[in-house]
């Protein structure tokens, strides 16, 4: 069996599909061999379907990599089943929790001669896709591989996380990236935390601070979940927005305010007019109205001259902020300028050096990569 390694996170929208991106991408200007797949398909447009066994699935993240980095076709690795609740409700009802052929199909995509590293990314978290027989466990044990956790990072109590992820993989555990850790933090993590980690047996490969251009959301995005009606400028929808502001206040302070932001999405009622027209002026991506009544003819043109999407909602604002909120930092890596930055994180953040010694991919790289 050619080599393997598996992705892995606690909880899902870890960073797991930009650490592929960031390791395959060194990888091939190494002139090393990979592929890259998904066992179980997390991210794909239904509609396109091949049939309903699933065969050449390829997940929609796998098919973004496989571009972003000019994979041939035959080195994009087909999932062998899709995560969705009607085939998850089959399966209870039918009390099949096996994963069927699921592993020998594994097995047979990446048992060849192939002299190069198959990469698995995982589904959401350790136990999602046990309904399949397919969780990272399963996975793990069956292919005898070794597991890279991804571990989004808050406080010192997220090393819960990754010691319950040690005890459930056993020796297949190879070792952590903490992700997402605010910038501050990260060398206090590196001087305290790390070491205390390593001497319980838990290698970190790296430290990846937070950023908010990955996780940023754009505007078609945000039309998809407000059900939004556009008003102008929808040639603008692949604006990234990277913060939320809510103009409720007077304008004056709405103008302080709205300076101190970046690539905002902005909220406000329809008739407040004042606070729309002061929006534009700063850094903002798209407006969103809510409430009764339509934009001014004047805002309408001012924002077309500035290339700044207005959105008109149904909902209230508290509904549209919650909204907006959940979608921050849970979207995928689906554009080209994320993908950028996040093979830049990736390469100067971890040390691939370590992570490929750790599961005896042989490699001649410098100690940081």
């Amino acid at each position: 069996m050619s080599q393997i390694l598996l992705i892995g996170s606690c909880e899902p929208f870890s960073g797991k599909s930009a650490l592929v991106l960031g390791i395959s991408k060194k990888l091939l200007e190494q002139g090393k061999k990979i592929r890259v797949g998904k066992p179980l398909a997390t991210c794909i447009e239904l509609t396109n379907l091949p049939s309903m066994t699933y065969e050449g699935l390829i997940d929609d993240d796998v098919k973004f990599i496989g571009t972003t980095l000019n994979l041939q076709e035959e080195n994009l690795i087909p999932s062998v089943g899709l995560l969705d609740n009607i085939s998850a409700e089959k399966r209870i009802s039918n009390k099949d929790l096996s994963p069927g052929k699921g592993f020998e199909q594994i097995e047979a995509l990446v048992n060849d001669d192939f002299d190069g590293l198959n990469i698995l990314e995982a589904a959401g978290s350790l136990n999602e896709g046990m309904i399949y027989g397919l969780s990272l466990p399963q996975l793990a044990k069956h292919l005898n591989a070794k597991v890279l956790i991804v571990n989004l990072w808050e406080d010192s109590k997220s090393v819960d996380a990754l010691l319950d992820a040690k005890k459930q993989l056993g020796d297949h555990f190879a070792g952590a990236i903490l992700n997402a850790v605010i910038p501050e933090e990260v060398e206090k993590i590196k001087n305290k935390i790390i070491p205390s980690l390593q001497e319980m047996n838990i290698k970190v490969f790296g430290v990846m601070p937070k950023s908010p251009l990955l996780r940023s959301v754009t505007v078609r995005e945000l039309i998809r979940r407000l059900d939004a009606k556009v008003i102008c400028c929808p040639e603008k929808e692949q604006l990234l927005v990277e913060t939320l502001s809510i103009g409720a206040m007077g304008v004056n302070s709405a103008m302080e305010f709205f300076r101190r932001r970046r690539n905002m999405a902005v909220v406000t009622g329809a008739e407040r007019t004042d606070i729309q027209l002061a929006a534009l002026e700063a850094s903002t991506q798209c407006l969103i109205l809510t409430g009764l009544g339509e934009p001014l003819l004047q805002l309408i043109h001012r924002a077309e001259e500035l290339e700044v999407p207005i959105l008109k909602v149904d909902l209230d604002t508290l509904a549209s902020v919650e909204i907006i909120e959940q979608a921050f930092g849970h979207v995928r890596i689906h554009e080209s300028i994320k993908a950028s930055y996040a093979v830049q994180l990736v390469q100067e953040h971890v040390n691939l050096k370590n992570i490929l010694e750790t599961i005896d991919f042989p490699c001649n790289f410098s100690n940081k990569c």
